[in-house]
C-alpha cells in the first residue's frame, strides 16, 4: 500500500529537502523501515537501541498519536499519511 510520510524540517536533509516521500507499507514499522532504507540515517534519529519510538519524536497517523493506538503495529490504510513530528520543549 502507498503510504506518505511527512517529514519534519530538522530531518529533510536526509531526504534532499524533500518534506514527504512515499513508501510501500503496510503498518508504522514498514513505512519507517522503508523510510530509513530509502533515505538511511532515519532509524536512528527515530528509534532507540531497543527498536522503540524515542522520547521526544512523536508520530501521528492520519490526526492519531501511535503510542495511543498499536505503536509501530498501527496499521496504515492504503494512501495513508504518516507524520513524524518532534516535540518541541519551552519553558
Amino acid at each position: 500500500m502507498a503510504v506518505t510520510i511527512r517529514i519534519p524540517t530538522t530531518l529533510r536533509p536526509l531526504t534532499g529537502g524533500r518534506p514527504e516521500v512515499e513508501v510501500e507499507a503496510g503498518t508504522v514499522a514498514d513505512a519507517l523501515s522503508a523510510l530509513n532504507a530509502a533515505h538511511p540515517g532515519f532509524s536512528e534519529r527515530i528509534l532507540d537501541e531497543a527498536g522503540s519510538l524515542r522520547r521526544f519524536v512523536n508520530v501521528f497517523v492520519s490526526d492519531d498519536d501511535v503510542r495511543f493506538l498499536d505503536g509501530l503495529a498501527t496499521i496504515v490504510p492504503d494512501d495513508g499519511t504518516v507524520s513524524i513530528v518532534p516535540a518541541v520543549a519551552g519553558g
